[in-house]
C-alpha cells in the first residue's frame, strides 16, 4: 500500500477503490444465495483478508438491510489457534455472533489447523479429482450486473419499508 500511495501522490499508479471492492464482494455473496440459496467461505489464513471475505453477510444484513442468515458453508485452513486472541485464529462461532455464518450451520463448519502451503494442493488436488465439472461463473465479467442487482435489492427492501410505515 505504501508504495501504491507514493505513486499516487507523483500522479501515477493504480486506483483503488476499497468502496466499490465491499461492494462487489457483497454482490457475489448476495448473488450466490439469490440465485442458489448458499453462499460459502474457503479462508486460508485469517487476519485482515479473512475479515474482509467474512464482513459481505454484516455488510448484506446489518448495512444494506438486506435479511440474510450469514454464510452457509465455512472451511478455514490457518495454523492460528483461538487461544491467542487473534482474528486469524478466530472460531466459526465467533463469526456467527457477527451474523457472518449461518448459526444453524455451524456444526458443518471446518477449521483445518495446518500450514496453508501444506492443505491447499491436497485440498485442491482433491476437488479436482471428486468435483464434476461446471461452467465457470465468470464473476468478473459479471460485476457491473452484480452491482445492479445488489442495488436494486436494497431499493426494494427500502421501498417495502417505506411502504410498511406509510400504512
Amino acid at each position: 500500500g505504501m508504495n501504491v500511495a507514493a505513486m499516487r501522490l507523483g500522479g501515477r499508479g493504480v486506483k483503488i477503490d476499497v468502496s466499490l471492492d465491499v461492494n462487489e464482494t457483497a454482490a457475489i455473496v448476495y448473488d450466490a444465495k439469490k440465485q442458489r440459496g448458499k453462499s460459502a467461505v474457503w479462508i486460508l489464513g485469517g487476519g485482515s483478508p479473512k475479515n474482509f471475505m467474512l464482513q459481505t453477510e454484516p455488510q448484506i444484513q446489518e448495512v444494506l438491510g438486506i435479511a440474510s442468515m450469514g454464510h452457509d458453508y465455512f472451511l478455514q485452513v490457518t495454523d492460528a489457534r483461538p487461544d491467542t486472541g487473534g482474528l486469524s485464529g478466530a472460531t466459526p462461532s465467533e463469526a456467527v455472533s457477527w451474523g457472518k455464518v449461518d448459526p444453524d450451520r455451524l456444526p458443518d463448519s471446518v477449521v483445518c489447523y495446518v500450514d496453508s502451503t501444506v492443505a491447499l494442493p491436497l485440498l485442491t488436488a482433491y476437488a479436482l479429482a471428486r468435483a464434476k465439472k461446471r461452467p465457470h461463473g465468470r464473476l468478473y465479467d459479471r460485476r457491473e450486473a452484480l452491482l445492479s442487482a445488489l442495488s436494486a435489492g436494497v431499493k426494494r427492501k427500502d421501498l417495502a419499508a417505506r411502504k410498511k410505515t406509510a400504512r
